[in-house]
């Protein structure tokens, strides 16, 4: 059988780069080579684009850009020359079976490399283009999982051009303690849980510096669940889990560290909680039109009411993150896991 050539896409400019080199270490050493032929393209937080032929373990530390076989290199859009163009001393050309971007955040992970993989032509591994870019948005994400019968917190969106009357006007109608959070923004950068009146500005300062349009969320009574969905026509979920936390909110250090929270693969719930929970994540996977894999984050309420949160279409991929494990707790190791993922692209 002829490998194929797997472009696996690393790094970006987003604030979330170092997270991408973790996981995309993971991805290349799970990779089967008797089948596929990675092809590893680093992007430099300024956004230069690497041919990277070295050894994966040069990533997570960053040593990976100093390496002296890195090859300057663009995507060709061209479907009748297409493919990676590295633009050495002498250009060569290399044939692209489908792209894996294993990036976070903005410009990676939202749809622009999507876009970029499907005007050349080339399978994208995992979400494309508009499921990518509906999930970074979580406004318009919540407007279509409402729409398919998933219900939201109450919330509303603001942009800059808006009175600093009008949004302190509608936090006092959600009432606090509530979130402001970036409508586009990943692993809750610049997210703060505002307690009274007088933090709400510093907030919306904190996050208009992320992007144009906020968020002022209800805080949910309750706790924090996930669900893996893998396929395309035909939908696999993994176990259900459960963020149980000891401070405000699962922020950034808590998301890459744990220090003082945990996370229960099983979540501590039960069968018909974590059914619904399972069904609620493949409506919304349908609603956004999700293809190949993605995790859905949802809240269980004190009640036992299910909402929709958000959809990561770019989850963490190391062997220790939430979507692996997710998967691991029904049987699927996380090398069986990667090429299952590449085979759906590939297969698409």
């Amino acid at each position: 059988m002829k490998q194929k050539n797997i472009a696996v896409f690393f790094g970006g400019c987003s604030t979330e780069h170092d997270v991408s080199l973790q996981s995309a270490c993971a991805v290349l050493q799970a990779i089967d080579r008797t089948r596929y032929r990675p092809v590893p393209v680093g992007i430099t937080k300024k956004g230069a684009w690497l041919f990277f032929p070295g050894n994966e373990t040069e990533l997570p530390d960053g040593k990976w850009e100093q390496n002296p076989a890195c090859t300057p290199c663009v995507l060709c859009t061209d479907r009748t020359k297409g493919g990676l163009l590295l633009l050495g001393t002498k250009a060569q050309r290399i044939r692209i079976d489908a792209g894996f971007p294993v990036l976070h955040g903005k410009n990676g992970e939202d749809g622009t490399l999507q876009g970029l993989l499907e005007l050349a032509g080339i399978p994208v591994i995992g979400c494309g283009t508009m499921a990518s870019a509906l999930g970074m948005d979580k406004a318009r994400a919540h407007r279509l999982a409402s729409l398919a019968g998933v219900p939201c917190p109450r919330g509303a969106v603001f942009r800059r051009t808006d009175s600093a009357e009008s949004i302190a006007h509608t936090a006092e109608l959600i009432g606090f303690p509530l979130f402001v959070k970036p409508v586009r923004s990943g692993s809750s950068f610049g997210v703060s849980r505002v307690t009274a009146q007088k933090a709400l500005s510093k907030a919306v300062e904190t996050a208009f510096a992320h992007d144009a349009e906020i968020l002022l969320e209800e805080e949910v009574p309750g706790f924090e669940i996930g669900c893996a969905v893998i396929g395309n026509d035909s939908l696999v979920t993994g176990r259900v889990d459960e963020i149980e936390l000891s401070g405000d909110f699962f922020d950034f250090t808590e998301k890459y560290t744990l220090k003082t929270s945990q996370i229960h693969c099983p979540a501590r719930i039960t069968e018909e909680q974590e059914a619904a929970a399972a069904e609620a994540a493949k409506e919304v996977y349908r609603a956004l039109g999700c293809r190949g894999f993605a995790r859905v984050d949802l809240f269980l309420t004190r009640k036992g009411k299910i909402l929709f949160n958000e959809v990561n279409t770019i989850p963490g991929f190391t062997s220790h993150s939430r979507f692996p494990n997710m998967m691991k707790a029904v049987g699927v190791s996380f090398d069986r896991l990667v090429n299952h993922l590449i085979d759906l692209g590939v297969e698409a």
